[in-house]
């Protein structure tokens, strides 16, 4: 089964976490530091982190910063704030969800249901005449056979956009592609991670411009401006 890592510092919210993710089934560990969190990552990965921002040593998005330089654990935040700047920024950090103090403890195990099982690898087909490869294996996309360093929202961003040329997708959907809770708090991040994968494959063709902006509809990828 599955194994969730809770890094909480509160005993009372982290017991009741247990208590109910381990009654559907998953196996859990708790940690009340983010550093120690951090480490526990690389010696025994979890499958998902649900992390508290407000942590005794480092917040939790330090932590989270720190996981994203070697792990694509799927991280669920707890916090007491709930600021859409602060929900904005945990997802351009690169968590999975955001979850406000008081919740609903059902509400987040099914959260983690649904993360996980969005996680699942999704079939892609290019076609050889694309300047795109992608390796569902090694988690790697290819651009004019030049290797991309995407996070792992970037790839499934990117990955959802070559599935379906000229599809438009809207930042909802695209969202459901990476894997992360539709929100509307965190529709405008589609924004930044559109931005930083067009600036990486700027890297390998200056000129080149796949990813088409539609005002007020989504995205697309066109295969002619590649």
């Amino acid at each position: 089964m599955p194994h969730i890592l809770i890094v909480e510092d509160e005993a009372a919210i982290a017991d009741t976490l247990i208590y109910v993710l381990q009654s559907e089934g998953f196996t859990t560990s708790w940690l009340s530091l983010g550093q120690e969190a951090v480490e526990q990552q690389r010696v025994s990965p979890a499958d998902l982190i649900i992390l508290d921002i407000g942590l005794p040593d480092i917040t939790g998005f330090e932590a989270c910063k720190q996981l994203r330089r070697f792990s694509d654990v799927p991280v669920i935040f707890l916090s007491a704030r709930d600021a859409e700047i602060d929900r904005v920024v945990g997802l351009e950090i690169g968590a999975d969800d955001y979850v406000v103090k008081p919740f609903s403890p059902r509400e987040v195990a099914a959260r983690v249901r649904a993360i996980l099982k969005r996680m699942q690898p999704r079939p892609v087909t290019v076609s050889e005449n694309q300047p795109f490869t992608v390796d569902l294996e090694r988690f790697q996309i290819s651009y004019r056979n030049q290797p991309l360093s995407l996070t792992r929202h970037e790839f499934r961003l990117l990955q959802c956009l070559l599935a379906q040329p000229e599809r438009v997708f809207s930042r909802e959907q695209l969202l459901d592609a990476m894997g992360v809770a539709a929100d509307a708090g965190y529709e405008r991040s589609i924004d930044s991670h559109i931005k930083s994968v067009r600036a990486k494959l700027r890297v390998v063709a200056a000129d080149a411009e796949p990813i088409q902006t539609h005002r007020g509809l989504g995205y697309s990828f066109s295969p002619g401006h590649s």
